[in-house]
């Protein structure tokens, strides 16, 4: 059998530009893990994806024309029910032979294997494998069902009467094998080697297709076509780069962006345009937003970071005087950067806190009350956490900030572009005369906003940030609304996760429990009281956001297991841990540790006594309990001057006495006050041996 490369393309009307990244990697590998499983493509097999406006295409090497047969053994019953006292085949093996399409194969021909009751009969079958033909039709079949796609439209085809589902109308299918088409169908259309290139460029169009291997070379040639998403993205990144330096500026970072214009493009052309410069005087996060979001445009910004007027555009033609693309450009940029000065000029004509009001108009959520009511409770929140952070000046800020935050939601700019809620605001209270920790809280009051965004800038911001984010999740999770599998339309996870980062990494000596019990008062006693579900749902978050710092479980499991009422120490006892882990003496007292909290356990219906030396029996328990006399003082002044490296590692002169302990001492003692003592003394080592973390957790 000769193996060679297939090519699969099916050509439609434009698809949507944001999901085309997608939809190519998905074709790719449904199409070839499908011809894989088959055994018609090595598991090995390599495979180039292709994704264009009007495309979606995969090239998979070494492809047979036909997959090996495969031997299959069946086990049908135990001989004891297939053959009767005589040998005869029973009516059971019969109809077992006949459901799997064997009924005239012999009971000779029929394997024995086992012994004794365990023996049975199996059928030994060759299995032909699938052609090419057969395979591709399967794997294309499955493949375009199982497509990511984000919205399905319905069509008709050309015979008036059959209808299709697909992302787009599809007008043609390529499938070869080498030179040769491979006879399969898909979307209503018949495979052949035909395809087509730019809708205007293209030298030849329709393309027609010499083999699988001249896939990419004659669309590049031929049909000024990029196919390949990520060179074309690449070629991109180059022209933009190579116009931006031309000019001593450089693009906008922005993936997403260059994602959706890699898939508006076929043959990419960068442009270097320019707008009048009255409209530097808008926000440049509002400049930037609507070239972005409503142009596709590339604004540019200088070696500062400041936005410049220049902007550039990806073209999808390359036509010898580009003057009037660039000129058409300028011009329709023009009346949306005119609507965001508008929107700006009016706004600032009433002040924040005369917006306020409004927002008791604005529902929330149809359980939790308005924007208004949601306000209130922020500002409740914000205060305590001020006062808490800073006292009262600190408190008096944060409610001030908090009663502007969500003002710039009734605002002509935020209503036209809601994702600038928040930076809007504090724009609008910079004009208002309120102070920059006010305006700075206003603006920073939804960050963190995503995974790595940075954190609010100021006391007054985090305390609002805090409390914002504090009464979402309370406020959710008492109506039921919890996150469930990968469901999250109210981004619960990442509120918790911002509430867990400025905690830690903003170090605030804050109580968690405290903080979340303080939220559900704001609510009120008729709100549903979730406090454990949300206590818990923090705790995975919390759990995952220090694995993440690259700590391991048991680590984080030793940690969080005494509970800390402050998270902001939680690194700091992660690295005293490792360190402490490192020791040679770790291991042993791990595991005595562990024998001693099992043995606590045990007892936990023995009243508590203190310790008495004069009814030590052994000297190991006089060495044990001087030793920890000596240890605990050392290991609790360096976990008071917060030592917590210092506090763990004193306890290694603990591992010799320990030892001594456990092969001399029998705790449970017949005598009860004798038994009592010691368990005292145990009690005594594992409150000294576990005030940073629960050791027992790095036992093996």
């Amino acid at each position: 059998m000769t193996h060679e490369n297939l090519l699969v393309e099916i050509f439609v009307e434009e698809l949507p530009p944001k999901a085309l990244k997608k939809l190519g990697e998905a074709f790719a590998t449904l199409l070839s893990d499908a011809l894989k499983a088959q055994g018609l493509a090595a598991a090995d097999a390599r495979v180039g994806a292709y994704a264009s406006p009007r495309r979606l295409a995969v090239h998979i090497a070494g492809v047979a024309p036909k997959a090996a047969d495969r031997q299959l053994l069946q086990k049908l019953m135990p001989v004891a029910v297939a053959l009767d006292a005589d040998g005869q085949p029973t009516q059971a093996l019969l109809k077992k032979l006949a459901a799997i399409g064997a009924a005239d194969v012999p009971v000779s021909q029929l394997r024995r294997q086992g012994e004794g009751k365990a023996e049975a009969l199996f059928h030994d079958s060759l299995i032909p494998g699938a052609t090419l033909a057969e395979g591709l039709q399967n794997a294309l079949d499955d493949a375009l069902t199982r497509l990511p796609i984000p919205k399905v439209m319905s069509y008709q085809l050309a015979d008036g009467w059959s209808g299709v589902h697909f992302v787009r109308p599809a007008h043609g299918l390529v499938a070869l094998h080498g030179d040769e088409v491979v006879p399969v169908s898909a979307l209503g259309l018949q495979a052949h080697r035909i395809t087509h290139g730019h809708r205007f460029e293209a030298v030849e169009s329709p393309l027609t297709l010499r083999e699988a291997d001249s896939y990419v070379q004659q669309l590049q040639d031929e049909g000024a076509v990029i196919p390949a998403f990520a060179v074309r993205r690449a070629e991109i990144v180059r022209q933009l780069q190579a116009a931006a330096s031309a000019l001593g500026l450089r693009p906008v970072d922005d993936e997403a962006l260059l994602d959706e214009v890699t898939g508006l493009v076929e043959r990419p052309n960068v442009l270097a345009c320019q707008f009048d410069a009255q409209f530097l005087d808008v926000p440049s996060e509002c400049l930037i937003l609507t070239m972005k979001a409503n142009q596709k445009y590339f604004p540019l910004v200088d070696a500062e970071g400041r936005l410049t007027r220049h902007f550039l555009v990806v073209s999808n033609i390359r036509p010898a005087d580009p003057s009037r693309i660039v000129e058409g450009n300028q011009r329709v940029v023009r009346p949306r950067l005119a609507d965001a000065k508008f929107f700006f000029d009016q706004d600032r004509k009433k002040s924040l806190e005369s917006r306020v009001p409004a927002l008791a108009k604005v529902v929330y959520h149809g359980k939790l009350g308005t924007q208004g009511e949601r306000v209130e409770r922020v500002r409740a929140l914000a205060r305590a956490i001020g006062e808490q952070l800073g006292g009262p000046a600190l408190a008096q800020c944060a409610d001030r900030a908090a009663l502007l935050a969500k003002a710039d939601l009734v605002s002509d700019m935020v209503g036209e572009f809601p994702e600038l809620q928040g930076i809007m605001g504090g724009y609008y209270a910079r004009h208002d005369g309120e102070t920059e920790d006010v305006a700075f809280a206003v603006e920073d009051h939804y960050k963190p906003r995503f995974a790595g965004d940075e954190l609010p800038r100021r006391p007054a911001g985090v305390a609002v940030a805090l409390a914002d984010k504090l009464e979402t999740l309370v406020g959710l999770f008492g109506i039921g609304q919890l996150p469930s599998g990968d469901k999250d339309p109210f981004a619960l996870r990442r509120h918790a996760l911002g509430v867990i980062r400025m905690l830690i990494e903003r170090a605030l000596p804050l109580d968690t429990e405290a903080l979340v019990l303080q939220a559900f008062k704001a609510f009120g006693p008729q709100h549903g009281q979730a406090q454990a579900e949300l206590a818990l749902f923090l705790r995975e978050r919390l759990v995952g956001y220090l694995r993440e710092l690259g700590y391991s479980a048991q680590e984080v499991d030793a940690v969080l297991e005494l509970r800390p009422e402050r998270w902001a120490a939680l690194p700091a006892r992660l690295a005293a841990l490792r360190q402490f882990a490192a020791l040679p003496e770790a291991p042993a007292l791990a595991a005595a540790n562990k024998r001693v909290g099992n043995i606590l356990k045990k007892s936990e219906g023995v009243a508590p006594v203190a310790v008495k030396a004069e009814l030590f029996g052994d000297a190991a328990e006089s060495a044990l309990h001087a030793a920890l006399q000596g240890v605990s003082r050392r290991a609790d002044a360096a976990f008071d001057a917060g030592d917590l490296a210092g506090s763990l590692q004193a306890l290694a002169a603990l591992k010799a006495p320990v030892d001594d302990f456990f092969d001399k001492v029998m705790v449970n003692a017949d005598d009860p006050a004798l038994r009592a003592n010691r368990l005292a003394l145990l009690g005594q080592l594992h409150a000294a041996m576990n005030r940073v973390a629960d050791l027992s957790k790095l036992a093996a």
